[in-house]
């Protein structure tokens, strides 16, 4: 089953109202998870059975809503780090600091961040979610380059809440 036919899949399900489809071939097994409301998909797993014993990969909602991040204050830190909150990523995909290739980038180093605004945009299966911070604060660090491939958990920026 390739890529096209995967996202055609999702397509159907996210439109037919559906609650759940499971998909299991000779090598690729494939969950859907949608909710009723809006049918926007929640979930969505692909895994490749034979010779990979890899974790299944979220693919991205079919509407672009904005992904909150998920602020991780507990991971150890080096002392000098030890006062900055890691905003991490909350999906799979590559990273953006513009919402297209002619705009200024989302945010800098030392620019000054609210709850609710967008820091980067992170494109899974051709959508771009976009990433917004929970936390208040000053950018000290943009930990990714952009337009690089970015995983689950992947520390993004480092923010100094005071």
């Amino acid at each position: 089953m390739d890529l096209k036919e995967i996202q055609n899949l999702i397509k159907f399900v996210a439109n037919s109202g559906v609650a759940e489809v499971k998909l299991e071939m000779d090598d690729v097994k494939i969950t859907i998870r949608t909710t009723l409301e809006g049918n926007v998909t929640e979930t969505t797993y692909v895994q490749q059975l034979p010779a990979q014993a890899a974790l299944p990969q979220a693919v991205a909602p079919q509407q672009a809503a904005p992904v909150v991040v998920n602020v991780n204050t507990d991971a150890p830190a080096p002392a000098e780090d030890s006062k900055f909150i890691t905003i991490k990523s909350p999906i799979i995909g590559t990273f953006y600091r513009k919402p297209s290739p002619d705009k200024p980038v989302f945010t800098e180093v030392g620019s000054t961040i609210a709850k609710g605004d967008v820091l980067c945009v992170i494109e899974a299966m051709k959508l771009f979610n976009e990433i917004e911070s929970e936390v208040s604060g000053k950018i000290v660090k943009i930990l990714v380059d952009d337009m690089s491939p970015v995983e689950f958990d992947q520390p993004l920026f480092l923010v100094d809440p005071s």
